[in-house]
């Protein structure tokens, strides 16, 4: 019987260097979230060039693109475009050089630092090989491009843009990331994957006065102190020891002078959490040792709470994500692994919620094997291996880019294959 995916796969070989031309081209011009004009025409270009039909600009500068092969079901797959302000010290030939203006008379500089621009090669490198090998499989493929995961709203931008009435309606979605194991590496969890992320700005309020006269203060600064050291019991005296979560308090900004008691105190943290329940436990928590402590101190008005970003937790459904797993163990063989649970957070799973349907997410490695293997081996790779968001993050070319367009193609096949 004939495999659909090594099938379709097999015209592999011969895209290899323009999706290598085009992976270093993307990563040479990084854009911010919502600015992904180039990005995106270079997504809807190739889409083109292959028979989809296009639509673009959904939620600023979204992209899907259909492709309708005969009856069978539709697997939707995305691929996240946006990049960091983070300046490149990766001293690639290929690195970026890209600034932008900060708003404030600077300029910002702009980096692939989580390896958005190897999803963006990996589906277009999918996509086309879809294209070209009908033959193997029937139903509809939907190629997604979604602006601006890093800032957490652009599945919501591409929702609230119509995405459901533009897009046919999937049975599954499926999403991938890079992520730092070795290059080849596959990994797949069902259930949760990553965190839900909440980060709040709290004002706290007191009553100003010089640093002489204490008495005459309600001392902010103090609250927020209070209010810090309180917090770390949330996690450790709240939740069970089988809970995984975390808080942390990471600005605290109050006053400008040493003699000075200022009348306010902003405290700014972030929450990670894997369910909605215990997510809910720690954000009601959290306000309410910052009421409580306010009330203590007699602040003479009421914190303000702020939620400043918000990612949903990323739970994979178990149907979909043994499926895949099932394919990818297939494929891929001994590279085929079970993922740990991780703490990043991502929007992806806006998109099926929206539609109402199941999903499944899993991980590639992006790190040259042998440095991820000497790092293992002297217990080190926390130290030597450069990680998501680091200025020195640089998935090697190959096998990465091979390993994303064919587990992309993979897992589809496993719904469209037959």
């Amino acid at each position: 019987m004939t495999d659909p995916a090594r099938t379709v796969l097999a015209g592999l070989d011969a895209d290899r260097p323009a999706l290598e031309d085009l992976y270093k081209d993307l990563h040479r011009h990084p854009e911010l979230g919502l600015r992904e004009h180039r990005t995106a025409k270079k997504a809807a270009d190739a889409l083109r060039a292959c028979g989809y039909d296009v639509t673009e600009g959904i939620g600023g500068t979204g992209v899907i693109g259909v492709l309708r092969n005969g009856d069978g079901p539709v697997v939707m797959a995305r691929a996240d475009m946006d990049a960091l302000p983070v300046r490149e010290e990766t001293g690639l030939p290929y690195a970026s050089t890209v600034t932008v203006p900060d708003g404030n008379g600077g300029e910002q500089p702009v980096m692939h630092a989580c390896g958005h621009d190897v999803h963006v090669t990996g589906l277009i490198g999918c996509a086309r090989l879809m294209a070209r090998g009908p033959d193997a499989w029937s139903g509809t493929f939907v190629a997604l491009f979604q602006p601006s995961e890093e800032n957490g709203d652009g599945a919501a931008a591409m929702i609230d843009d119509g995405l459901t009435d533009k897009a046919p309606r999937p049975d599954v979605v499926l999403a991938q990331h890079v992520l730092p194991y070795p290059a080849g590496y596959v990994g797949t969890r069902p259930g949760s994957f990553l965190s839900a992320a909440d980060s709040l700005r709290v004002t706290v309020h007191g009553r100003g006065s010089h640093g002489s006269m204490p008495q005459a203060a309600v001392d902010p600064v103090v609250m927020a102190a209070m209010i810090v050291v309180r917090l770390q019991t949330v996690v450790a005296r709240e939740l069970a020891a089988t809970t995984p979560a975390v808080v942390t308090v990471g600005s605290i900004h109050a006053g400008s002078s040493p003699n000075v008691i200022p009348d306010r105190a902003v405290i700014e943290l972030n929450v990670r959490t894997y369910d909605d329940a215990t997510r809910g436990q720690v954000l009601d928590a959290i306000e309410r040792i910052v009421r409580a402590e306010c009330e203590a101190s007699r602040a003479p008005r009421e914190p303000e709470f702020e939620r400043t970003t918000s990612f949903p937790p990323t739970v994979n459904d178990e149907e979909p994500t043994r499926r895949v797993a099932d394919a990818f163990g297939a494929y891929f063989g001994d590279d085929a692994h079970t993922v740990e649970l991780q703490t990043a957070s991502e929007d992806l799973s806006e998109i099926p919620q929206a539609f109402g349907v199941p999903f499944t997410y899993w991980a590639i490695g992006g790190i040259d094997p042998e440095r991820y293997a000497e790092a293992a081996r002297k217990g080190t790779v926390s130290q030597d291996i450069p990680v998501n968001h680091s200025a020195t993050f640089a998935p090697v070319v190959q096998p990465t880019l091979d390993t994303g367009v064919s587990a992309m193609a993979v897992a589809a096949l496993a719904w469209l294959g037959g």
